[in-house]
């Protein structure tokens, strides 16, 4: 046995933390198949053992061969007649097995070349077994490696003894890895199929979010807070739905940390990708409240059968419940296991429509013009006969698409008016008018 042998016994075990007894088998194998290879005829003996000593640094090769009356022999490669036998061991007998060293001159020098190959494979094959052995009872858990190396888009991470490899769809975007760097990963898959145990290993999984929770909160840890659901878009934003399972411990705030201690912690091995923490509920129309914060909702619309929600917000926090290319929304979504749908709520507007045409619509009446013709009028500002007479008839013209005539007639009906509101209201007690009213709503519309 050369000392490469050894050497490589000795990496085995120590480096690969492969058993002894599982690298001696393999080598005995090893030797087993050179001596088929080398020795003619070798391959019609059924039963072949190899005798290793590491110590000495000897490999013995042992046939066993069947007793066998001396009428009856007729194998020569698997029989041996029973006077030969009995030559070897007085007590042999016709039906028993004896074996015979048959180990070739300079067998060990020779064959150890070819061994070696055949061992390699076996060691691999060891230690691909041990992997997955050890291995297949940690799928869900989170594990420290380091990067060694890229094939392709893929990311091979040393994980000690062992190997893992986190394909390129459960990297988290916009994160790069160097050789060298050191990172956490969540066990996604050990998989037992084709060239091999694989660890698959990803950043990209909900439940990475989940175990950095779990090890970060120890109110998740014994149970005293659950985490009910997750949602995440890698990179971006993670929603997380927590429940306390006593009634004096916050699930949100025992999350969040002594100023916000916890999920900083979590950020930032997150790269900081922002994680809303949010209070789970039974109730959906409760649980899309909490979820598409800070936006408030209007009205909630539940639709047990079909599992949908539809919420109404006011035109300024539309933005904020649907989110950046509708984040927030999609994420709530996933959150609830509901299809939630955001609206813009319309009742201010329809509300303002209302007076605008109850306005228009009398205003109409006094200038005799339609209501289309009124309501555009007083789009525009004109909502009394006292603020039409201030517009130029050439404003008029344009902004109303009428001809000059027109503008004409419809000044000289507000001049009218005007003046005999004057008198009626020069001693009436101050007040605001319909008109003013609008006015002002337009403008804050506007606004």
């Amino acid at each position: 046995m050369t000392n490469d042998i050894v050497a490589l016994i000795e990496y085995y075990e120590k480096e690969k933390g492969i058993d002894r007894d599982k690298i001696i088998a393999a080598l005995e194998f090893s030797f087993v198949s050179a001596y088929r290879k080398m020795v003619p005829g070798a391959d019609a003996i059924e039963t072949l053992r190899a005798d290793v000593d590491t110590k000495k640094g000897t490999t013995k090769i042992f046939a066993s061969l069947t007793v066998v009356a001396d009428d009856d022999h007729q194998d020569k490669f698997n029989e041996v007649p029973v006077s030969l036998a009995q030559k070897k061991d007085p007590a042999a007998e016709i039906g028993g097995t004896l074996e015979f060293n048959v180990t070739p001159k300079d067998f060990g020098r020779i064959a150890v070349q070819t061994a070696k190959q055949t061992m390699m494979q076996r060691l691999r094959q060891a230690e691909k077994e041990m992997i997955y052995e050890e291995f297949k009872d940690r799928a869900g858990d989170v594990v420290s490696g380091t990067v060694r190396r890229f094939e392709r888009n893929d990311v091979m991470i040393d994980l000690g003894k062992f190997e893992g490899i986190m394909p390129n769809k459960e990297r988290v975007q916009g994160e790069d890895y160097n050789i060298g760097d050191r990172i956490r990963c969540y066990v996604l898959a050990v998989e037992n199929e084709g060239r091999g145990p694989e660890i698959i290993l990803s950043r990209s999984h909900p439940n990475f979010v989940r175990r950095l929770f779990e090890a970060e909160v120890n109110e998740i840890s014994d149970h005293t807070v659950d985490i009910r659901a997750i949602a995440r878009e890698a990179g971006f934003r993670t929603k997380v739905a927590v429940w306390s399972n006593d009634p004096k411990v916050d699930p949100v705030g025992a999350c969040v940390g002594m100023r916000g201690a916890r999920v900083k912690n979590i950020v930032r091995e997150l790269n900081n990708e922002k994680v809303d923490i949010i209070r789970w509920s039974e109730d959906p129309a409760e649980l899309v409240r909490e979820a598409l914060k800070p936006a408030e909702l209007i009205t909630i619309t539940v639709n047990k059968e079909e599992k949908v929600v539809l919420v109404t917000v006011s035109e300024d926090d539309l933005s904020k419940a649907i989110g950046r290319k509708g984040q927030n929304a999609r994420l709530s979504s996933r959150l609830m296991g509901w299809d939630v749908q955001v609206r813009r709520d319309e009742t201010k507007e329809e509300q303002f429509r209302d007076k605008i045409g109850g306005v228009a619509h009398s205003l109409g009446e006094q200038l005799g013009i339609s209501d289309e013709l009124a309501e555009k009028l007083t789009l525009i500002g004109g909502v009394s006969a006292e603020m039409i007479v201030d517009m130029p008839a050439e404003f008029l013209t344009d902004a109303l698409e009428i001809d000059e005539a027109q503008a004409e007639s419809i000044l000289s009906c507000a001049r009218a008016i005007a003046g005999g509101e004057t008198e009626a209201t020069a001693s009436a007690e101050p007040g605001e008018t319909a008109g003013e009213e609008a006015t002002q709503e337009a403008a804050a519309t506007q606004d």
